[in-house]
């Protein structure tokens, strides 16, 4: 499920030169906001399906959001609350198929091809990480074909924890063999940036506009980049 992740209204400003790319090999990347459009999921799980549960229900669309926000928020930073699964038994829909309902809104953010494209040529281990079902990794990969630039793409539903929590790090570190002083994460979730930060993770890096219908928006205590202009150019390990 979405989640906007930022939290104060200050103007950032980017500080691209806080990312020392001759010291980093490895980039993990979150997906719903980092390199993808959040206007898709939170139109999704905001809108869209309070709408459907409003038909299903015979509801009007604003006692719709009244009945679910507060049974969806329940959920909110634990492994449930981006389980497609667990809440297509909850509300007896098929969640993944009314994503496609409205694939259309899906968009990569800007300059993300660019970064990906240099992360490549320079031989950057390039991990997508990810809070989001399989089910919505594999429609977001046929619409956005970003599944070609990365090594191996990780959901948190693999590990049954959330990037919130510290297993899940301990296990990503067991996968990959990570170096920490030697990678960038970037996300939008100030809780996740947290976590990572905790573990240890040696550059970690918000996105300020997670949206595009969203202000610009400061997350406090971290690197901040409004796009991934603000990474560029990426350079060698050395």
């Amino acid at each position: 499920m979405a989640q906007a992740g930022v939290e104060d209204n200050s103007k950032p400003k980017a500080n691209p030169s806080s990312i020392n790319w001759s010291e980093i090999d490895t980039i993990l990347l979150d997906m719903d906001g980092t390199l993808l459009d959040l206007n898709f999921d939170l139109h999704f799980w905001m809108e869209y399906l309070p709408l459907v549960l409003a038909n299903k229900h015979n509801l009007t669309h604003q006692e719709s959001k009244d009945k679910f926000y507060p049974v969806m928020r329940a959920e909110e930073g634990k492994l449930h609350w981006y389980c497609l699964d667990y809440w297509q038994k909850i509300f007896e829909l098929d969640i993944a198929k009314l994503k496609e309902d409205v694939a259309h809104l899906i968009q990569i953010h800007p300059f993300v091809l660019e970064f990906l494209e240099q992360a490549r040529q320079h031989n950057k281990r390039i991990y997508l990480v990810t809070n989001a079902h399989r089910k919505t990794i594999q429609l977001k990969m046929r619409v956005t074909n970003l599944e070609q630039y990365f090594d191996t793409i990780i959901s948190s539903h693999d590990y049954d924890a959330a990037k919130e929590d510290q297993d899940f790090w301990q296990k990503l570190d067991e996968s990959i063999h990570l170096d920490k002083a030697k990678s960038v994460f970037f996300d939008d979730s100030k809780t996740v940036l947290k976590s990572a930060k905790k573990f240890g993770i040696g550059t970690v890096v918000a996105i300020s506009k997670p949206s595009s219908k969203i202000e610009t928006k400061l997350v406090e205590g971290f690197i901040n980049i409004e796009t991934f202009e603000h990474t560029l150019p990426v350079k060698p390990h050395a």
